[in-house]
């Protein structure tokens, strides 16, 4: 099937203009960033007036297409279809941008087309700006080619990429019930670890806590996984989607800060900070300065026992205490050693442990499963996108 090509900015309006006659006492929608979650979806919704929201920020409407475009939020896949949002007129983060399909275009294909890894990958080459703070600039998406078939062929396309995704979405829902069950019993073992039990510093019960490579590496198309917060957001490991760099690099990067097996990795800098993911793998890897490494010291805490720990608000409120201003959240190393933890008995961390295994053993099965729907996912995408389905 022969498809038509145009540039997204002649066939829908990049960034429209907020218009002048609103009233200050008009109720919109309002959505921050973390409003908009990586699965293609507006996950939290506010109610402001007008007069609250019409400096400072990012002015939609209901049926528009917003895409994240700071890194790592655009990275990680943030965007949403803003059609089911309780207000006609909507504001948000700044670090948005906004897509509003012409009349005869759809929206919900315009935001499969945008919320795909192939678009991604060819607006991250495109990013400016310093790291930590790289944008998508909005004159890239004006530029980008896509492919405009009519506008039936659009909404069939986009009803089958639908049907597919909620299969994705249902397993995902799964995964994070395990995953909101390990905290749940961690809660009904230790209580408040806080008063229950003695505290010590970070430091005193690891063997090492330091960071990742401080300067940008030289990308390679394959060899060791390179792994940055995007990577590990979720609160796991995740492979799938990160860089790559030469076996003589990772070498000499190791030399001062090697990722082992039982190790926790803590997310460091932007606005997903204070984030942990157990490496609960034998796969080498290097980490980028964005990430911390923490060696426990086994004898004294066990890693899965530390990994929900931090995951914990105690640990999360002394981080967020640590970060002051206005500029790219930034946690110290310092600062990563200086958290005050509780230490239980390790005979209770050993046993928590054991509830974990099993819990983590029918994860395993939910992500195999989910491994396939993104593939197949994947697939329908590009066979949709390239006049195959």
């Amino acid at each position: 099937m022969n498809v038509r090509m145009a540039r997204l900015g002649d066939v829908c309006e990049v960034n429209p203009r907020a218009p002048r006659d609103i009233a200050d006492d008009t109720v919109v929608s309002f959505l921050p960033m973390s409003g908009v979650s990586e699965g293609g979806f507006v996950s939290i919704e506010e109610l402001r007036t007008y007069k609250d929201v019409k400096k400072g920020y990012t002015y939609f409407e209901r049926g528009d297409v917003l895409v994240a475009k700071i890194t790592p939020c655009f990275e990680n896949g943030k965007a949403a279809l803003a059609d089911k949002i309780s207000s006609q007129l909507g504001f948000g983060s700044t670090e948005f941008h906004v897509v509003r399909p012409s009349p005869g275009v759809d929206a919900k294909y315009v935001f499969y087309l945008l919320w795909n890894d192939k678009f991604r990958a060819v607006a991250e080459k495109g990013m400016t700006g310093s790291a930590g703070q790289k944008r998508v600039p909005a004159d890239l998406l004006k530029r980008l080619e896509i492919p405009l078939p009519p506008l039936d062929e659009q909404k069939r396309i986009a009803a089958i990429l639908d049907k597919a995704d909620l299969l994705r979405q249902k397993r995902r829902q799964a995964i994070t019930l395990l995953d909101s069950l390990t905290q749940s019993i961690f809660q009904e073992m230790f209580g408040d670890v806080e008063a229950g039990y003695p505290t010590v510093k970070l430091a005193e019960v690891t063997h090492r806590i330091t960071d990742g490579v401080h300067q940008k590496p030289n990308y390679t198309d394959n060899g060791t996984p390179f792994i940055s917060v995007k990577d590990i957001t979720t609160g796991r490991l995740i492979f799938e989607k990160c860089k790559f760099i030469s076996q003589d690099d990772h070498q000499k990067y190791t030399k001062r800060c090697k990722p082992e097996k039982g190790d926790i990795l803590y997310t460091k800098v932007g606005a997903t900070y204070g984030r942990p993911a157990l490496i609960d793998t034998e796969i080498e890897f290097s980490i980028y300065v964005s990430v911390a490494l923490i060696k426990p010291d086994r004898k004294r805490i066990r890693p899965k026992f530390l990994n929900a720990l931090m995951a914990t608000d105690l640990v999360k409120s002394q981080a967020n205490r640590c970060i002051k201003g206005i500029g790219v959240p930034d946690l110290h190393l310092d600062q990563i050693q200086g958290f005050r933890v509780p230490l239980p008995p390790l005979a209770k961390q050993v046993e928590f442990e054991a509830i974990v295994d099993s819990l983590e053993l029918n994860s395993r099965l939910n992500d195999s499963s989910l491994q396939s729907l993104d593939v197949g996912f994947a697939s329908l995408q590009h066979r949709a996108f390239s006049g195959q389905l």
